[in-house]
C-alpha cells in the first residue's frame, strides 16, 4: 500500500510541476504580448514612402485635380459626394489631395454623378 501511496504522491508532485511549468509560461507569453501591443499603441504612424517615379506622382495629380475640377463644376460638397458613394468625406479629400486613388468601382461611380464617361475622367492619364 505504501508503494501505491508513493506513486500517486510522485504523479501528484509530476502534474503540480507541470501546472507551474505551464502558468509561468502563460505568464511569460503575457508579458512579451504586453509589451508589445503597448509599444503599438505608443508607435506613431509613418507612412511608407513609395519609389513613386516623377510621371506616376504626375498622374497622380492629374487625377486629383481632375476629380476636384468636376466637383467643382456640378458645385458639390465633398460631404455630398462622399455621401452620394457611400464613403467618407476623408475619402474623397483623399482622392481630390493625390494622396489616394479611387478603387474602380468608386472611379465608375463618380463618373456617373459627374454626368461624364469614365473615360473622361481618365483620359489625361492615357
Amino acid at each position: 500500500m505504501s508503494r501505491v501511496f508513493a506513486i500517486g504522491n510522485l504523479l501528484m508532485l509530476g502534474f503540480l510541476i507541470l501546472v507551474i511549468i505551464g502558468v509561468v509560461i502563460a505568464l511569460i507569453v503575457f508579458a512579451v504580448y504586453a509589451g508589445k501591443r503597448k509599444n503599438r499603441k505608443n508607435a506613431q504612424y509613418v507612412p511608407v514612402q513609395e519609389n513613386i517615379t516623377p510621371q506616376q506622382e504626375e498622374i497622380r495629380k492629374t487625377l486629383a485635380q481632375t476629380l476636384k475640377e468636376l466637383r467643382n463644376d456640378k458645385n458639390m460638397t465633398q460631404e455630398f459626394v462622399a455621401e452620394s458613394l457611400g464613403v467618407t468625406r476623408q475619402a474623397v479629400s483623399k482622392w481630390e489631395n493625390g494622396s489616394s486613388e479611387p478603387s474602380t468601382s468608386n472611379l465608375i461611380a463618380i463618373a456617373k454623378l459627374y454626368e461624364v464617361a469614365p473615360e473622361e475622367l481618365l483620359k489625361k492619364l492615357i
